[in-house]
């Protein structure tokens, strides 16, 4: 009987262990595993935009120093440029930011602020033709040119990783789990500033 007795807190201890081998397959078939699998591919996507536009923001001040090089006098546009640049990072980047839409909302403005200050000063390049020759200048613009690309594909990505998890959240069968087991998920935003307001600027001087 002691050797018995003994048996059955192990009993006890088993019993949960298995009934998660046995339900952890029928689970992720059906599609206990859609909405975190989502919700972390979003994340992923949002965290490549916020990296192209770091890549950004990194290119921002040498730029600058060498339009200064060659039209110091352009003083308000270089303004502008390091205004919006200092502005587009005063916002606090963290994880609970796309839980935030109003700390989203900031995010991309600012953003899309940085982005026309830059189109402008890239402008006003075109009445410098030794401007446009400068080596250290036709560098900054590709990597420039090659920065805008990748933010555009990374926005693109991230929503439509939204769209997905979004649809997601509404849709049967993930929204059973969502109302019996993921309670606390909400729709994630996605880029809703004017897409004029969001357009890359232009950086092709060959003509």
């Amino acid at each position: 009987m002691t050797a018995v007795a003994n048996l059955r807190p192990f009993g006890r201890r088993l019993f949960p262990a298995l009934l998660l081998i046995i339900m952890a397959p029928l689970l992720s078939a059906c599609g206990f595993n859609t909405i975190p699998t989502q919700e972390e591919q979003v994340k992923a996507a949002w965290s490549e935009v916020l990296n192209q536009y770091q890549r950004r923001t990194d290119l921002i001040p040498n730029l600058v120093e060498t339009v200064k090089g060659y039209a110091a006098h352009e003083k308000d546009t270089l303004t502008d440029v390091v205004e919006a640049r200092a502005k587009a990072t005063q916002v606090q980047v963290t994880p609970d930011m796309l839980n935030n839409p109003e700390l989203f909302k900031q995010f991309q403005q600012n953003q899309a602020n940085l982005s026309g200050a830059l189109s402008r000063l890239l402008a006003v390049v075109e009445n410098y033709p030794d401007l446009k020759a400068n080596q250290n200048f036709l560098a900054l613009q590709s990597q420039l040119e090659g920065t805008e690309n990748r933010i555009a594909i990374a926005r693109r990505d991230y929503i439509e990783a939204v769209r997905v998890y979004n649809t997601s959240l509404q849709t049967m069968p993930t929204m059973l789990w969502r109302l019996i087991w993921f309670r606390d998920k909400q729709p994630l935003p996605t880029f809703t500033i004017d897409e004029a307001a969001q357009q890359a600027p232009k950086v092709n001087f060959n003509n």
